[in-house]
């Protein structure tokens, strides 16, 4: 099993996104589009107080017939932000995300972020493990001939 601190390592760009509370959710929409991701964490300062999604956007604004010019972050990101460890499982981190309908995580060491992972993340993670399992197998099978 692959710790989450692995996971950060493996990608290509650990950049997390964030957006203030105050900012328009026209703004956070104009940003994930820009960096090509479907979530921004909503920060004061160094504190994480919430998490703002294309899922939101899509529920909370357009299916309520607001504009997202007019509306405010705060007003349509989940406060109440999950996050893992540095030292959780890939698997710990996919029954959390299934059980609770996720699609992102923040990593969190201590006080500090340190990564945000996705469930694609997570499940290439998951993939690169079994075809190293498989190999290994295959290996084991064949006694090294190929």
């Amino acid at each position: 099993m692959t710790a989450v601190a692995d996971i950060l390592k493996s990608k290509s760009d650990n950049t997390v996104h964030a957006i203030a509370p105050g900012d328009s959710v026209l703004d956070a929409l104009q940003r994930m589009a820009e960096k090509r991701i479907g979530a921004l964490l909503v920060m004061e300062g160094e504190t994480i107080v919430g998490i703002v999604t294309e899922r939101d956007y899509a529920r909370k604004i357009a299916l309520l017939g607001r504009t997202s010019a007019a509306t405010l972050v705060r007003d349509v990101m989940t406060a109440d932000v999950m996050y893992v460890r540095p030292t959780q499982t890939s698997q710990e981190c996919m029954a959390l995300m299934t059980e609770n309908r996720l699609r992102h995580l923040p990593v969190v060491d201590g006080a500090r972020l340190v990564g945000l992972i996705s469930i694609g993340d997570l499940v290439k993670d998951i993939i690169s493990e079994q075809q190293f399992i498989i190999e290994q197998l295959e290996h084991y099978i064949t006694g090294g001939v190929r």
